[in-house]
């Protein structure tokens, strides 16, 4: 007999699971050249001054070494990776009313329930599929106030000097990594997010990327730039149905928080057992700003991602709640960043990760205090929970400190699931499998406080049925 946490659980996995006939507009062939680069800046009718940021980057990216640090990325193989796919929709750009949406494109973000999401609890909503964003909408107030929120298409065509100025230039610069050089060569969609001088936006902002193509890469670009005074909550959603070949995700996201602003981007991505999940995402916090990171990664079969902040101005803060899941055959190798550049700032990183039936998470940290930056405080915490003696957890953090006057603190914690604790549970009527999942709802509980509660359920069904091997 059925109960209703089963039924959640099948519902939760057919939500994400799934796929579509592949059905596009326009599609690049497997590889990468210079020809391609200029198919798809042709494609989107950009400016030449992209096209040459394109073209530079992919010479970055050509000169760039594989890491040689991490997990194992010998599969990752550009030449296997369809870069770029638009969908088939008449509007480019994107629709701003769900019911234009072709009828297979519509079902799939029903299914992953964003327009309900939308309704619910969301200032804006940007859907992305395959390479382009499909569906874009924001609430009339917030345009009243100025906000500007749509794809980094229409960005580049309609809001030019902000882009110019911004896009990967200082915060991420394809020099960065050989990642973020093969973004910078192929990037598509993504989100451009503006908030105006003292103006909160008291609803969370979301956009959702589905790659729903077998072989394909996405590389969707976010640009957030919050000005003085200002406050926004972005959240961001991933998924992939499961294939049998690889796929590569490898975006982007810039931010740039203003003096005094506040900017919190959470992140809850699940993709597919089959995808590379290889992220550069970075923060650059003025005087007196605030950013704050939050993320949970359960999906793909390798993820690298580290986001960083650069804290510039004197008094901003720096937070970040982390927590990874990895089952059998996943790699994820997470962590945080943060640089130290002014006085009287502050960085607390708390990290959580989950492995099981032989999976392997690592945390990978650097905090970097300059000299300079007096009365300077940071705080690391790594807590890492295993159910059995074949998983793996590390935890590799790294400080520089070149100031004297700064408050430094690091507590990392490794241990299995106690069968006293599962018994006492046991004791209380809950099954050996009940138990387990209340014990890491506990542990992940710090993250799950940061969500909009539609968004803290979602990521306790995903942990549960990553405990079940459910996904995948």
């Amino acid at each position: 007999m059925s109960t209703d946490s089963d039924l959640r659980e099948t519902d939760t996995e057919a939500r994400f699971d799934f796929k579509k006939k592949q059905q596009a507009a326009f599609r690049t062939d497997k590889g990468l050249t210079e020809e391609t680069v200029r198919m798809i800046s042709e494609d989107k009718d950009e400016p030449e001054w992209m096209l040459q940021r394109r073209l530079r980057a992919l010479k970055q990216w050509q000169a760039m070494p594989m890491p040689g640090w991490g997990p194992d990325l010998s599969e990752v193989d550009i030449n296997e990776i369809i870069p770029y796919i638009r969908p088939d929709i008449e509007t480019r750009g994107g629709v701003d009313d769900w019911t234009d949406l072709p009828d297979d494109i519509k079902d799939t973000f029903d299914k992953l329930g964003i327009p309900e999401a939308e309704k619910n609890a969301l200032s804006g909503v940007g859907a992305q599929y395959e390479s382009e964003i499909v569906y874009q909408n924001m609430q009339e107030r917030w345009r009243e106030k100025g906000v500007l929120f749509c794809d980094m298409d229409k960005a580049v065509q309609e809001h030019e000097d902000i882009v110019k100025e911004y896009f990967m230039t200082n915060c991420v610069p394809p020099s960065d990594n050989k990642f973020a050089a093969l973004h910078g060569a192929i990037w598509s969609g993504g989100s451009f997010v503006y908030i105006p001088e003292d103006v909160t936006v008291d609803m969370p902002v979301q956009a959702y990327f589905r790659m729903n193509s077998e072989g394909m890469g996405q590389f969707e670009h976010t640009l957030i730039v919050a000005e003085k005074g200002s406050e926004v909550h972005y959240i961001e959603g991933c998924s992939a149905p499961t294939y049998s070949s690889f796929n590569l995700h490898s975006g982007a996201v810039e931010v740039f928080v203003g003096e005094d602003a506040h900017v919190q981007y959470s992140t809850v991505q699940n993709w597919s057992k089959n995808t590379y999940n290889l992220n550069t995402k970075r923060a650059i916090a003025e005087k007196g700003a605030t950013m704050e990171w939050v993320s949970g990664s359960m999906g793909s079969k390798v993820t690298m991602l580290y986001p960083s902040t650069v804290l510039k101005g004197r008094g901003a803060t720096d937070t970040h709640i982390t927590i990874a899941f990895a089952g059998e055959g996943q790699n994820i190798d997470t962590g945080a960043k943060v640089y130290h550049n002014a006085p009287e700032t502050k960085s607390t990183i708390e990290s959580k990760s989950i492995s099981k039936d032989g999976g392997r998470t690592n945390y990978r940290g650097l905090v970097h205090i300059a000299n300079g930056a007096k009365n300077s405080s940071t705080s690391v915490e790594c807590d890492a929970l295993m159910f059995d003696n074949e998983s793996t957890s590390d935890t590799m953090p790294f400080m520089e400190i070149n100031e004297s006057t700064v408050d430094v603190a690091h507590e990392a914690t490794v241990g299995k699931i106690g069968d006293e604790d599962v018994f006492y549970l046991q004791s209380r009527g809950l099954d050996d499998d009940d138990a387990k999942q209340m014990i890491v709802a506990g542990f992940i509980e710090p993250i799950t406080e940061e969500l909009p509660i539609e968004y803290a359920v979602e990521l306790n069904r995903l942990i549960e049925l990553e405990m079940e091997g459910s996904l995948g």
